[in-house]
């Protein structure tokens, strides 16, 4: 995971993951008053004749909701892990971090 610079005054942390043709973004922002969410973006990098544009679909994820997201996440991607696809080696992509 690469963490990129911040230039948004509203954005306090951001993480960004580059998986193939999208690359998905992890932003923690602000409001006026302090209140904190998370927004999701994937990008995905379109041709259209002579020129490209990014496809983006945005979520996002306030304090009240974090626990019930996280949960079902959790528990959706270990049912894929567990019950699917048992056998996949699913750190056979992860990066070595030097």
């Amino acid at each position: 995971m690469l963490e990129k610079k911040i230039k948004d005054k509203n954005e306090i942390y951001s993480q960004k993951i580059k998986a193939g043709k999208r690359t998905y973004f992890f932003d923690v922002k602000s409001t006026r008053s302090k209140d904190y969410y998370l927004t999701i973006t994937e990008s995905k990098k379109k041709i259209k004749e002579d020129s490209f544009f990014y496809e983006k679909h945005k979520i996002f994820l306030y304090k009240e909701d974090l626990n019930k997201f996280m949960n079902a996440l959790n528990q959706t991607t270990n049912y894929i892990k567990e019950k699917l696809i048992p056998d996949y080696n699913f750190t056979q992509f992860d990066k070595k971090k030097k």
